[in-house]
């Protein structure tokens, strides 16, 4: 298959705020071009976009997979959901073979152990890590284990059913494992490589971190209990942001396979996943302190390039720190881009076969609109995108 990346570029103000805390509580930042940036790390944006996925309904449940150490649970529900004679215990026990049968390590944690000791409960065990499994693998594994129900143990030391168990839990992959990869570190062969790669989101300037001081007033309090019921701080900063992810669409289809639906064209389930997540990303927000600061914003200017070399980041336009004499930062911002892109991309000579849209909002980001065509709403821009890659899909190698 053709090696075809894609290359999500976004750059987006937000106003206060404290999106994604260090370890003190303080927004994170990084030193880039000599100067303190904001900085949102890539693990907060690849959270937020996958649960965007779910949340905004862009792909069919069955689509999905879930995260968890709760696996055993999990998988005891649907197999409850399939055979109702087989609950609580019964079912956790079968649960905990199955998910074992696939080369995953499960323990009961010893706080719940402990807990179980007082109350007599029954306790699931969990698994050491965050295992991601999809829909479809938590059915079949499901219905794997409700095969072998008469003597679950017995029947996957079986070779056959505890290979079947595995092939199980390493196909059909769901759209955000395909995207976002699987890695479980004692179980290699449950790894799944990621399609999608996100940088961490940096300002585009200078930024120093401010300290709200704030207090709370007891309503109960008479005239003469003066002061504040509760007294505290909370660290923000504001930024315009450069974002960027690069999603290599051929490792996308590889671990996508067939697909999930049998009855559709094999370029079908990936075209739906690039859109979902060309969407997502540019849509999501991660939303740390988000009820003490309402940062619902959007990009201000959103470029896409489809591309068969490799990915450019373009953050290198924002080395020299973009210092705001224009009295904000995103036209400025969007001017260094404008005049980056086609020197790097005639330097590195990548024009011919890149493709290019561009989603701009506001007088700020008009020299953008000569990086390429045009969309007026981001619902036509990943319709573009996702008709672009289903044809270069089609190509032949």
């Amino acid at each position: 298959m053709n090696r075809i990346f894609l290359d999500v570029h976004a750059l987006q103000t937000v106003p206060p705020s404290n999106l994604n805390r260090d370890d003190t509580g303080a927004p994170k930042t990084a030193v880039y071009g000599g100067v303190p940036r904001a900085r949102v790390s890539s693990q907060a944006w690849k959270r937020a976009t996958r649960t965007y996925f779910g949340d905004e309904r862009l792909l069919d449940p069955g689509e999905l997979g879930v995260r968890t150490k709760k696996v055993v649970e999990v998988l005891a529900e649907r197999i409850a959901s399939l055979d109702e004679s087989l609950r609580g215990q019964r079912a956790l026990q079968l649960a905990d073979e199955t998910v074992k049968a696939t080369g995953l390590k499960t323990e009961v944690p010893k706080r719940k152990a402990d807990a179980a000791k007082e109350s007599g409960a029954a306790v699931a065990p969990e698994a050491k890590y965050l295992v991601f499994l999809s829909s479809r693998q938590l059915d079949g594994l499901a219905r794997l284990a409700l095969d072998g129900a008469a003597d679950i143990t017995a029947y996957l030391k079986e070779k056959a059913n505890k290979d079947r168990a595995k092939e199980i839990a390493d196909s059909r992959h769901s759209v955000d494992i395909a995207l976002f990869g699987r890695m479980v570190a004692d179980a290699a062969d449950f790894n799944v490589d990621a399609a999608v790669q996100v940088a961490h989101a940096i300002g585009v300037h200078r930024v120093e971190n401010e300290s709200d001081y704030y207090t709370a007033v007891d309503d109960e309090n008479t005239e003469e209990e003066t002061g504040a019921g509760m007294i505290g701080t909370v660290d923000f900063n504001s930024a315009t942001l450069y974002r960027y992810a690069a999603l290599g669409v051929h490792q996308l289809a590889a671990n996508l396979g067939q697909g999930l639906r049998e009855d559709e064209p094999r370029t079908e389930p990936v075209r739906r996943a690039v859109e979902a997540f060309v969407h997502s990303f540019v849509a999501s927000l991660p939303t740390g302190k988000i009820n003490t600061f309402g940062h619902h914003t959007l990009p201000d200017a959103v470029v896409v390039k489809l591309r068969t070399t490799r990915p450019i980041s373009f953050v290198a336009a924002f080395e020299e720190p973009v210092r705001g004499d224009q009295g904000g930062h995103v036209r400025e911002a969007s001017d260094r881009l404008a005049s980056f892109v086609p020197d790097i991309e005639r330097a590195y000579g990548d024009q011919e076969s890149t493709l290019t849209w561009v989603l701009r909002v506001g007088p700020n980001t008009l020299k953008l609109a000569g990086l390429g065509p045009e969309s007026d709403t981001l619902g036509d821009l990943v319709t573009a995108v996702g008709r672009a890659v289903a044809e270069r899909l089609e190509q032949p190698v």
